[in-house]
């Protein structure tokens, strides 16, 4: 099983980023996945969650209106487009395959994140 991560980097305040994840190794349509993040000294959070055929989302009270997660069974990826990015969006942003759920525990893998960093 392996979900990479990409499409992180250095981004100016406002600006916006597109991350992917690629799955292998498990049949991606039979999973929910989500999207977390974790800053540098504090617990990994919730950021967005898609159902197995990408017909439901849910987003953190953070991310509404700002991110969007949206997924491809056909080449199996999910993605995660964030605009109008803060320096506070500053983490590493991890996909996970699981069920769909705002909880770590609801996920059964992980990818091993891309680094976002938000700054003037």
């Amino acid at each position: 099983v392996q979900l990479q991560a990409s499409g992180g980097g250095l981004v100016q305040p406002g600006g916006s980023l597109r991350l992917s994840c690629a799955a292998s190794g498990f049949t991606f349509s039979s999973y929910g996945m989500g999207w977390f993040r974790q800053a540098p000294g504090k617990e990994r959070d919730f950021v967005a969650t898609i159902t197995r055929t990408g017909g439901t989302t849910y987003y953190a009270e953070f991310a509404k209106g700002r991110f969007t997660i949206s997924r491809d069974n056909t080449k199996n990826t999910v993605s995660l487009q964030m605009n109008s990015l803060k320096p506070e969006d500053t983490a590493r942003y991890y996909c996970a395959a699981g069920r769909y759920s705002t909880n770590t525990k609801g996920f059964d893998y992980w990818g091993q994140g891309t680094l976002v960093t938000v700054s003037s």
